[in-house]
């Protein structure tokens, strides 16, 4: 009964940010002037809407990926990054900005295919090393494959022109959702639709993973295949929202962590409260970024500004998440 109640309050306190903040921003917009002003109407539905809903879909995607990672990996630091999927994804972005600036669906296609092409990476580079058990192995690839794309961008950036094609890579690395319409969330959804379902269908199984290997495989379940569909199914949802919204950090962290501090440690119950928190926390953040000043904050700057304090002061509070 205590769960059920703690769900309600989180799933309360979403759906609170969300209506919040479609009337928050530089226009304000009230009920009076939705139903009077066709650019009331116009700025809520075509504007702010989607924008919103593809902040709840990246935050869902991020936190459903970190916990179900974090289990994997049977390690509370890990997030979707590890593997190098946003290095990746950035890599992607960075090459269809420099040879096709004016193309966003050129763009994020390219994203979604170089983050997945991370992943493989990592994996074909992890079955050749020699150093440690195989997650240590993948984990020690991703941070390989990790640096070798950040390089890639700095090779690019160094390539990219200073009044055109720069700024608009620069702020896309710094994450953002400025701009994102319906084109956009459409987008995202598909791949990450399907990456977070199979996450929450698999959450059950994903316990077996924080237990040892043979355990897992005495129970009946193959840890090595079940830890890859895990792991596809994570870099699924994150490649595709990083695709639109750029590389966001903190979230994928902290929300496993805060989800374990309420629900407790059963995958079960912290896997559907990450996806709550998860949107509700990246709504909050991006409706952050557009208001706080007259210019737009890079989403990816309020994430780390206000994710690192959050996520010290978890540690602060002592226990293992």
């Amino acid at each position: 009964m205590r769960l059920l109640v703690r769900f309600l309050a989180i799933t309360a306190a979403l759906l609170g940010i969300f209506c919040l903040s479609l009337f928050l921003g530089r226009y304000s917009v009230n009920f009076q002037e939705l139903l009077s002003s066709g650019l009331a109407s116009e700025i809520l539905f075509n504007i702010r809407l989607p924008r919103i809903l593809a902040a709840a879909l990246l935050g869902m995607a991020l936190a459903a990926a970190g916990a179900a990672l974090q289990s994997a990996f049977k390690n509370p630091l890990v997030e979707p990054s590890l593997l190098g999927v946003s290095q990746g994804s950035a890599f992607g972005a960075a090459l269809a900005i420099l040879f096709f600036v004016n193309s966003p669906v050129v763009i994020e296609a390219s994203s979604t295919a170089f983050g997945l092409l991370a992943l493989l990476i990592a994996y074909l580079l992890s079955s050749s090393l020699k150093y440690g058990g195989k997650i240590l192995r993948l984990v020690l690839a991703g941070i390989a494959v990790s640096a070798i794309f950040s390089g890639g961008v700095g090779i690019i950036k160094t390539m990219a022109d200073p009044l055109n094609q720069l700024p608009a890579l620069t702020f896309w690395l710094l994450g953002g959702l400025s701009g994102a319409g319906w084109g956009d969330l459409l987008y995202m959804l598909p791949l990450a639709l399907c990456g977070i379902v199979a996450l929450l269908l698999l959450r059950w199984r994903i316990n077996l993973l924080t237990l040892r290997d043979d355990v897992t495989f005495s129970l009946g379940t193959d840890p090595g295949k079940l830890r890859a569909l895990v792991v596809i199914f994570a870099v699924l949802a994150v490649a595709a929202v990083t695709s639109v919204a750029g590389v966001i950090a903190w979230v994928g962290l902290i929300v496993p962590h805060i989800a374990r501090k309420i629900f407790g440690a059963d995958n079960s119950r912290i896997i559907p409260a990450s996806l709550i928190l998860g949107a509700g926390l990246m709504i909050a953040f991006d409706t952050v970024a557009r208001t706080l000043t007259a210019g737009e904050i890079p989403l990816g700057v309020v994430t780390s500004l206000c994710g690192a304090p959050v996520f010290l002061l978890l540690l602060s509070r002592g226990g293992e998440s």
